[in-house]
């Protein structure tokens, strides 16, 4: 509250201190080069100001009671060269620039960047963390993150070493981050490029006019139909990475003499085999908008957009396997017959409707929109009751299992193993079905962890300029969530059903269901659990935004209140008083504020300083530990806060643009969640738990750096380096939970994680290009990129106090010499893995002929010529989890349990032609 008191404070005495100058005007009006005709709706804005105006219907626009300075305007159009242009204001009067002529596009090299990215937006969360925090900086003119989004996104860069909830990603104003985690789910737009490019973008915890934003950046997505331009386009690609083909067509109106106009897109990509083995890949996608301007101050825009799209998931492996397989292995397929079925399926179908209202007059604009979003996601698995584990990378199915026993190895399994998995090593779908044949309960089934979600949105921003020099912007958002979690049964695999119990539980703690015991399911019927989740937000924000001769600056400040509740709506035998009905609703309010300015040295040499402080509520994800089966919260639940500063020396010229950032960052309280199989919590038995790491502190410190040089009228060079250190700041504290420590304490004490490095990200990466644009409309770029500092993921558990003592309470001994592990001999153990570094060459290039005022052309890219294997990303097991039992592990030639891999793609293409009218 002292913030929210503080921050009103400085807002009001920034208003009072606001002080009269001298004022002048600039105007000037915009042509298409090639027609000669004027252009209405061009974005103009004087560069790192609040200050921009969109061209009338001749082409006019005019910036009044302007101060004196060196400005440069920004002159932008969708499909057009972007125009900057200098200009100096001393003096009190008009200055009419004249006609401004802008060029059409003479290469598609934005879409081409954007496309070649990794398409992972269907990819389950648990499998790559970064999820598309690359799509977040598309819209960027800026080198560094241009090549983080387009080149270091291979190796799932994250910018500043932050996860994508950290990133604002919204349409039309409304926030299409999930509750469920804070992501993004990209895939809901997905195969909609062209119809998704209009976009306004800030930087880290810059200014933005429609959201207080967050440490990331915030992108803003508009689709209303005048802000396109009238024609179309027609498109088709071939690549070898996520999907192998692409078809996309898009059309858009200019407003008619009634005031309507409409734009429609739609695409198809698809692969029966992706880059990595058995994933198909299988995308849809439609997009409709419709405008009416009413009058000349209120304007209707009708948005619906769908994007139903199935994916085969890939798995992550460990290195022994891959050694036998080879590096497109995925162990999630087998032939059926003579089709390779993906028993690990991603469907996402959520359509959108939105409908915003826009009021525009004169200094004032407000912008109201209301969003309906429904539609499911579902991911399958095998599933398998009181038989054989039917994955083959099984550890049991695997040479190193019979050669675990050093004093005894059994060579002969161990080869004849070898060659099984080398020959076969994938599914076994009609082994499968044998099992089930004639068995009245099935064996082996194949079920989908589903949720159907429901969310109703608003979001309204006002933008007025209080004066020349200062604007106000502020708005209000809400979001209603209901999402329903069920196991949805999808195939009984030639059985004709499946008796509703829990295989690893005994006694009444079987029944899924105590309301319905011994339930036989059918299939598309719900089982093993059935939960709902409401939610709501509701957030409110202001922000400042002020210009003077010599100063910029922004001061803003967003209070949001956040509920929760599970509503259980089957009896768990085992959680039998703390699974059906209501939980007890969880609510979070919280504070963040922030502010920066900008030091004019001159027109050429800038400084800028931002600061902020962000509470962050926990998630749904984080809320209940296990929403599946019981209603129980996360222990010492509370907001995430964050602590965040950069500063910035800004050199821009006709011939040099360039940035080079510090910044500091701080987290505190977060929350991280996993599950897995572990053995030696309670005995030798293996036991599926539930690991909760509360209070988690990181730093994040580091530097960027951003170099654009125009060498000629058609060479450019760029060049980019990103220096950071991400670690765990503390020692912070965790919990086990299972079916076998329901009555035993899951307090497992501190966990220490303090001066590891965080996983998921190269903390290091350095980018140089070349490019050339040849006035006879052909182009290329060759980037080169090199990648280090990536960290394999660490186990928590791994890192107590259980790890280490026996259940006697003393250490445990060591095998060798009797005495007590030391702690030296725990860190040794326990190193942190180091990836190798990676050196990428990328290359894309182009060609484009304009033909009736129609332009044909293509392009083309490769990632990665030289074929460089490299790891993206890993985890440790924590199947093995104390010391004992992990040191025997490791001792081994090929572990059993050693940490699971993802590698990045060998070389890849992807060709387009388009033609566009």
């Amino acid at each position: 509250m002292k913030a929210l008191v503080f921050t009103t404070s400085v807002l009001f005495f920034c208003l009072l201190n606001i002080s009269a100058q001298t004022k002048s005007s600039i105007r000037g009006v915009v042509y298409d080069f090639n027609s000669q005709k004027e252009l209405s709706g061009v974005s103009v804005k004087i560069e790192n100001t609040i200050i921009s105006e969109k061209t009338d219907l001749n082409g006019l626009f005019e910036f009044k009671n302007i101060l004196p300075d060196t400005y440069y305007l920004e002159v932008f159009l969708e499909n057009y060269e972007v125009q900057k242009i200098p200009i100096i204001v001393s003096d009190t009067k008009q200055y009419n620039i004249g006609i401004i002529y802008l060029q059409p596009l003479k290469n598609e090299f934005q879409e081409s960047s954007i496309i070649l990215l990794s398409d992972d937006d269907l990819l389950d969360n648990g499998e790559r963390s970064s999820d598309n925090i690359a799509g977040l900086f598309q819209s960027s003119k800026d080198a560094f993150l241009r090549a983080a989004a387009f080149n270091f996104s291979q190796s799932w860069f994250k910018v500043r070493g932050y996860d994508s909830k950290y990133g604002l990603i919204s349409i039309n104003g409304i926030e299409m981050n999930k509750l469920y985690d804070g992501r993004p789910q990209w895939g809901n737009w997905g195969g909609l490029n062209d119809v998704f490019r209009n976009q306004e973008f800030s930087n880290g915890i810059a200014s933005a006019d429609h959201s207080f934003g967050n440490i990331l950046g915030t992108t803003n997505f508009t689709t209303r139909v005048s802000d396109y331009k009238a024609g179309g386009k027609v498109s088709a690609a071939a690549t070898n990475k996520s999907y192998t083909g692409r078809v996309m067509a898009n059309y858009a109106t200019d407003l008619n003499k009634n005031g309507w106009a409409f734009a429609v897109a739609a695409s198809r990509r698809f692969a029966h085999e992706g880059y990595l083995d058995g994933t198909t890949y299988n995308a849809w996608a439609a997009f409709l908008a419709i405008e009416k301007k009413l009058n000349n101050n209120h304007s209707l825009n009708l948005t619906a957009f769908t994007s139903p799209n199935r994916r085969g998931k890939s798995s992550p492996n460990t290195q022994e396997v891959y050694d036998l397989k080879g590096y497109k292995y995925n162990a999630y397929w087998g032939n059926q017959e003579e089709y390779k079925r993906n028993s690990r399926i991603k469907e996402v179908m959520e359509p959108v409707i939105m409908l915003t209202h826009f009021y525009e007059k004169e200094n004032i604009s407000f912008k109201t929109t209301v969003a309906y979003q429904f539609g499911h996601i579902g991911n399958s698995r095998l599933g398998y009751f009181n038989a054989p584990n039917p994955d083959p990378t099984y550890w049991k199915y695997l040479p190193s299992s019979y050669l675990r026993y050093s004093e005894n190895p059994d060579y002969a399994n161990a080869y004849l193993a070898e060659q099984e998995f080398i020959n076969n090593g994938q599914i076994n779908w009609e082994k499968i079905y044998q099992f089930n044949a004639d068995k009245s309960n099935a064996l082996y089934y194949l079920y989908e962890d589903r949720v159907d979600d429901t969310q109703i949105s608003l979001s309204s921003t006002l933008n007025t300029r209080l004066n020349s020099s200062v604007n106000l912007n502020a708005g209000v958002n809400f979001k209603q969530l209901t999402s329903n979690n069920y196991g949805k049964m999808l195939d009984l695999l030639g059985s004709d059903g499946f008796l509703d119990l829990d295989q690893y539980a005994v006694g009444n703690a079987q029944q899924n269901n105590l309301n319905n015991p011994n339930r036989v399911v059918n299939v598309n019927d719900k089982f093993q659990y059935n939960y709902k989740i409401d939610g709501s937000v509701i957030g409110v924000f202001a922000q400042l935004q002020g210009i003077t001769r010599d100063f910029d600056y922004f001061i803003g400040v967003n209070f949001k209140a956040t509920n929760f509740q599970r509503d259980g709506l089957y009896k768990n035998g085992t959680y039998v008083t703390n699974s059906f009905g209501k939980s007890k609703k969880q609510s979070f309010s919280d504070v963040s504020t922030k502010a920066g300015f900008t030091y004019k040295l001159t027109g050429r040499h800038l400084i800028t300083l931002n600061g902020a402080y962000v509470s962050n509520a926990p998630t749904i994800k984080t809320t209940f530990s296990n929403a599946r089966v019981n209603n129980s919260i996360t222990p010492n639940l509370t907001s995430e806060k964050i602590i965040t500063g950069d500063v910035s020396y800004v050199f821009r010229s006709p011939k040099i643009q360039s940035r080079l950032t510090a910044y500091y960052t701080q987290f505190t309280d977060a929350i991280e969640t996993s599950f897995f199989f572990a053995e030696g919590l309670l005995g030798d038995q293996a036991d599926f738990v539930n690991e909760i790491t509360t209070g988690v502190n990181k730093l994040n410190i580091g530097a960027e750096l951003s170099v654009e040089y125009q060498l000629t009228s058609a060479i450019k060079i760029l060049g980019a380096g990103s220096f950071g250190q991400f670690t765990y700041n503390n020692n912070p504290h965790i919990y086990i939970q299972s079916e076998s420590l329901i009555n035993n304490d899951s307090d497992f004490g501190i966990t220490y994680l303090k001066d590891y490095k965080v996983s998921g990200t190269p903390q290091r990466a350095y980018s140089l290009a070349f490019e050339y644009r040849d006035p006879a409309y052909w182009w290329f770029q060759i980037n080169g990129s090199f990648l280090t500092n990536n960290y394999l993921d660490i186990s928590p558990l791994l890192r107590t106090d259980n790890f280490y003592i026996d259940a006697d309470g003393v250490p445990f001994l060591d095998d060798k010499t009797g005495l007590p592990v030391t702690q030296d001999q725990v860190d040794i153990l326990l190193t942190q893995e180091k990836f190798d570094d990676a050196f990428l060459l990328d290359a894309v290039g182009g060609k484009s002929w304009m033909i009736n005022n129609k332009f044909i052309g293509f392009f083309v890219g490769i990632n990665n010529i030289l074929g460089e294997l490299y790891k993206t990303g890993g985890f440790e097991q924590s199947r093995k989890s104390n010391y004992p039992q992990l040191k025997q592990d490791k001792q081994l030639n090929k572990p059993i349990f050693g940490p699971k891999y993802w590698y990045g793609n060998k070389t890849s293409f992807y060709l387009n032609l388009y033609v566009r009218f």
